[in-house]
């Protein structure tokens, strides 16, 4: 969401984990998963395999015997937790994980700050037991029926369905100690994401959590994973520690200037004043859409080694067009050149060793006239070094300006928002997005009869839609989205092995009518078919079930429907379909034609199904499950 922001007169020096629009280039310690050298002695219920499968109903569970996979499969007795090899403090960890039906566990920051791994696939209203939850804090002595307090449920439930792989990545901040060991400041959760969706932000916690591992806090202890609740597999184990020394920039002077119209003009350039600041922002005097300026100040690195900026100019879009540059801004460290935003876009990063101690910095910027669709006039530097935490240099305190988020809700019939969609960075200009009360959500290219995306959640953003002249039109979904290939549902072959189209020629959108509950039966057509395309939430919302009808002029034509698309395909021993690397299902509505798992040219398979003609229609039903 565009969002212009005003700067309050008391600022401040903020530590944060900052996003860029680069990767960070320090690298994470990865669990390799081949051994358990890496976690402390514990019981049998742990174990390696290479691969496992959950059913979704909560049927036996099968393993494939191999490493990189850590299993914990409940035993009659005995079942303990497992603890890392290694004490943290500070610590950016990213895992995979998957939950068998029911089944219950979590992850314990130093062994105290639970983040809660639970089975809550379609759970309506979470709590602070579902998973991405901080699980609450216990003390008996508070009365009965008040013992639990300072839960803190997700902020939304994106949460799989047994028997899928999810993500989950933390970023967490130890309490710190002062010199006689007292406490000063708390444990604190930066965020949490679940599924590459924040679930929790900025989440203090003021002692440990219930049934943690140690009831005392300190600046250090183990990551733990509990065992003794139920199954659970993760794989995928990668973290950075970072220490609690921060890089600081202090004794701030900004120098500005009129007239500066090229980054090569400062050293010629006369100042027009000279003033102190607190905070990475051009604070002199100076229209909104034309200004320059030159900020020096000092440096402060904890640890000598290399140390990695990225700076953003916000006035500068990611898609200038060639000769109509706005702006560029230069930073330099001990008079050495470290990052150069050129103009074309407005983000850059360099690299530079520091020694420890104390570096001269000087930041030179310009604008010279606004893009309007970029009206941020933010400057934002992170730096990044080993051990040393992403941090997001003296940024101003700030406040939204009153436009708040623009969203469509749900409530008790479907609701159909037409936009554009942002598809594998391809924006779709003709989609239709559909939100059901049940918490699923889907969007469909219209002009091309393709199915491209399913989220659970919240609807969608319509923010850029509105605010800032609306230019790029976008509805954002809110959620955890499982994107499709965004190819053709149907298509006319000649043989079951004949490539699927990227495109159907002659392909026509003819409009859509309104069930009772609000969604959509969506026609097309295309040489020789008549087709209508329904939507359908299932079991609760867990499922969606899309049903393709279709009539045919010639009942001798052989009709296909593409079901999916994925790197890999797998039938399950449950009669599903496993997609990817078990992102979702496929289920599929009776058993009268079996579809056909098949090789792609781009190497992905493609599970397609033969429409069966009765007389001339035909009609496929499935479902996604997620």
């Amino acid at each position: 969401m565009n969002s212009k922001l005003l700067i309050i007169c008391c600022c401040l020096f903020i530590k944060t984990i900052a996003s860029s629009a680069q990767d960070s280039p320090i690298p994470f310690e990865v669990l390799t998963l081949q051994n358990l050298n890496d976690f402390q002695p514990t019981g049998s219920n742990w174990q390696l395999v290479q691969d496992v499968f959950y059913d979704l109903n909560g049927g036996k569970g099968k393993t494939i015997q191999g490493t990189g996979v850590l299993l914990n499969t409940m035993m009659k007795e005995g079942n303990q937790e497992i603890r890392m090899d290694f004490d943290h403090g500070d610590l950016e960890l990213s895992l995979d994980f998957m939950m068998p039906k029911g089944s219950n566990s979590g992850i314990y920051l130093q062994g105290r700050y639970e983040v809660q791994l639970f089975d809550s696939w379609g759970v309506k209203n979470p709590t602070f037991a579902d998973a991405g939850a901080i699980y609450q804090r216990w003390e008996a002595g508070r009365g009965a029926g008040r013992e639990g307090f300072e839960g803190h449920p997700p902020l939304v439930n994106v949460s799989k369905a047994p028997g899928l792989w999810q993500s989950l990545k933390i970023v967490f901040r130890a309490p710190r100690f002062d010199a006689e060991g007292r406490k000063v400041s708390n444990a604190k959760f930066i965020s949490v994401h679940q599924n590459g969706v924040l679930v929790q932000k900025n989440v203090e916690v003021t002692g440990p959590t219930r049934a943690a591992f140690f009831e005392d806090e300190q600046a250090f202890g183990p990551l733990v994973i509990q065992g003794d609740h139920g199954g659970v597999a993760i794989r995928n184990i990668s973290y950075k520690m970072y220490g609690s020394e921060e890089v600081t920039l202090k004794d701030m002077n900004l120098t500005y200037y009129d007239s500066i119209k090229s980054i090569n003009d400062f050293e010629q350039a006369n100042p027009k004043g000279k003033m102190d600041i607190d905070v990475l922002a051009h604070l002199a005097p100076a229209t909104r859409n034309e200004f320059s300026g030159s900020i020096e100040g000092i440096l402060t690195v904890p640890n000598a080694g290399e140390y990695f900026f990225n700076l953003n100019l916000a006035w500068v879009p990611d898609d200038t067009p060639p000769g109509v540059i706005n702006g560029a801004g230069k930073l330099f460290i001990n008079d050495a050149e470290v990052v150069y935003v050129d103009g074309v876009t407005g983000k850059a990063n360099g690299a530079i060793q520091l020694e420890a101690g104390t570096h001269q910095v000087k930041l030179n910027y310009f604008k010279t006239f606004g893009h309007w669709y970029a009206p941020s006039n933010d400057i934002t530097l992170t730096v990044e070094g080993q051990g040393v935490a992403k941090t997001a240099l003296n940024v101003p305190l700030r406040a939204d300006e009153p436009v708040g988020q623009i969203a469509v809700e749900v409530r008790d019939k479907a609701e159909i928002q037409r936009g554009f969609l942002m598809h594998k960075d391809e924006k779709r200009t003709h989609t239709l997005a559909v939100g059901e009360p049940g918490g699923v959500n889907y969007a469909i290219d219209l002009s091309k009869g393709e199915l491209l995306s399913v989220w659970r959640g919240d609807f969608v953003e319509t923010t850029p839609m509105w605010y800032g002249r609306g230019e790029t039109q976008l509805m954002l979904p809110m959620g955890s989205v499982v994107e499709f290939a965004g190819k053709p549902t149907v298509a006319v072959l000649p043989s079951k092995d004949t490539p699927w189209p990227n495109v159907v020629e002659n392909f026509t959108y003819e409009g859509y009518e309104l069930k009772k509950d609000g969604a959509p039966i969506i026609s097309y057509k295309m040489p020789g078919l008549t087709i209508k395309e329904t939507l359908d939430t299932q079991d609760a919302g867990r499922k969606l079930q899309h049903t393709v009808q279709v009539m045919a002029e010639n009942s001798g034509e052989e009709v296909y429907v593409l079901l999916t698309q994925g790197s890999r395909i797998e039938k399950l021993p449950n009669g599903l379909y496993a997609i990817g690397d078990k992102a979702y299902y496929i289920e599929l509505a009776g058993k009268k034609v079996s579809p056909i798992i098949r090789d792609s040219a781009d190497g992905s398979q493609e599970l397609i199904l033969p429409v069966k003609l009765v007389g001339n229609s035909g009609v496929v039903t499935y479902s996604i499950v997620w």
